[in-house]
């Protein structure tokens, strides 16, 4: 057993010293070869570089000049072209209604008629009186002629014809009162009175309103004074009906400024031909001053933070934010006051997927 040992304690020993030898006469470094030995502690190769995220697909498209018709938003009322409350010029008992309530009626119609049997009677009183009046005048204008009658009897007899005659029409007059017509074609409304009622003279009875053609009522602020004229167009929009506009005119503008407000009253007529606008509505509306290029993008390009707008601009595939000034808004796109040139490509799809130096793959969206 220990000649074993002593065995293998020399063969060690030769070997360390024939490897020794080896590394002593240069044929292999040992550092070197230690090199080449893999370690289980450190990777064999070095990490790669980060890779880049792919470009975020965007649309954009390129600020250009369009025509923008200038525009000064204003509120108003309408107001019926025609408007009356219809009243009796006579006291009377109501005997007949000729209407139904909300009907169109023309020009003339019966609205309402009084009873007349008194107004009749006395026409006819009058027109007998009238006729022995004439009577009586032709018989002293003959007597007269042949000197059986004096100058001052034939006056006094064509005086009295005279008198007849004013009677005559009075009575007519009155019984025309009796018979209340429409005064112009328009809608009636609801009635305050029925069959048999009896009415006052200036008695509210029901209201008539000409609703083909509505005015518009507004105000604008005095600044704009050098700016409107009578004939200018405009738009009107009412709440009830959203999305609808109707034209207009400018027919007449107060010479009186509001102290008060620093206003300017204007009138404006519009054609309601279709019968949809109502007296009484409130409007919203834009007069058309004038018409120029401005920079426009879409509204959909804008990211508001805070109280400024920012646009989102490309820039050699980079996006950029850049803020920028607003101005007039018009169906669905917007006036870019200051912050962008012509030819510059802003974001309008995708704005929610990029922010500032994000890079992007852009599809350019041409100008309607």
């Amino acid at each position: 057993m220990r000649t074993r040992s002593i065995v293998i304690v020399v063969i060690l020993t030769l070997a360390a010293g024939a490897v020794g030898g080896y590394y002593a006469a240069g044929r292999l470094p040992l550092d070197t070869l230690l090199s080449k030995v893999p370690s289980r502690q450190t990777p064999s190769a070095q990490p790669s570089a980060p890779r880049q995220p792919p470009p975020v697909a965007v649309e954009a498209i390129e600020v250009v000049y369009r025509p923008l018709a200038r525009r000064l938003s204003a509120v108003g009322s309408l107001v019926a072209e025609e408007s009356v409350m219809v009243r009796p010029e006579i006291s009377g008992r109501i005997v007949e209604i000729g209407f139904t309530e909300g009907q169109h009626v023309k020009r003339g119609q019966l609205l309402f008629r009084l009873d007349d049997e008194v107004l009749r009677a006395e026409l006819q009183q009058a027109q007998a009186n009238l006729a022995l009046a004439q009577t009586k005048y032709k018989r002293a204008e003959e007597l007269q002629r042949r000197g059986f009658l004096s100058q001052q009897a034939r006056d006094e007899a064509r005086n009295d014809l005279q008198v007849q005659q004013a009677n005559v029409a009075l009575a007519r007059a009155r019984l025309e009162k009796a018979s209340i017509l429409a005064p112009f074609d328009g809608e009636i409304g609801l009635r305050y009175v029925s069959v048999g009622d009896y009415v006052s003279s200036g008695q509210d009875l029901v209201t008539l309103q000409a609703t083909n053609r509505l005015k518009a009522d507004f105000r604008i602020p005095e600044v704009y004074l050098g700016q409107i004229h009578v004939g200018q167009k405009l738009e009107v929009g009412v709440d009830a009906m959203p999305g609808r506009v109707w034209t207009g005119t400018v027919t007449a503008i107060s010479p009186l400024v509001d102290v008060a407000g620093r206003s300017l009253v204007m009138r404006a007529v519009i054609d309601n031909n279709d019968d949809l606008l109502r007296p009484g509505l409130f409007a919203r509306v834009n007069v058309l001053l004038n018409e120029s290029d401005a920079l426009m993008v879409p509204e959909t390009a804008l990211a508001p933070r805070g109280n400024q707008q920012y646009v989102l601009r490309v820039e050699n595939d980079r996006v950029r934010e850049v803020a920028v000034q607003i101005g007039q808004r018009s169906h669905g796109m917007v006036e870019i006051v200051a912050g962008l040139q012509p030819g510059d490509k802003v974001i309008t799809a995708g704005l929610q997927k990029v922010s500032d130096g994000t890079r992007v793959a852009v599809t350019l969206v041409p100008s309607s």
